[in-house]
């Protein structure tokens, strides 16, 4: 089993929608649509907790706890260290 490198957090298109700008530092774009990469997730609660780390504009680390009600995730992906995710046909590894 290949590494595991965190989680891609999919959001209803209305969610995006009502979160406005506010939620589009934290998108990232793919073949399969905007999603939030986070390296943690917490969906014990009533908000789904994501924990993303980053970089400031002067190099510094960062660690930013996104927050938001569980109604508005769609789906969520454990994503793996082979590279690309999601539901589209797959190339075999070159050796």
């Amino acid at each position: 089993m290949n590494a595991h490198n965190g989680y891609a957090v999919f959001l209803y298109p209305q969610a995006l929608e009502a979160l406005g700008e506010a939620i589009k530092p934290y998108l990232r774009e793919s073949p399969m649509g905007a999603h939030v990469a986070c390296d943690e997730i917490d969906t014990g609660g009533a908000l789904i907790e994501m924990t993303l780390r980053g970089r400031t504009e002067q190099g510094g680390d960062v660690t930013v706890e996104l927050m938001v009600p569980g109604s508005m995730v769609r789906m969520i992906v454990s994503t793996q260290g082979d590279g690309d995710f999601g539901f589209g046909p797959r190339t075999a590894p070159v050796s």
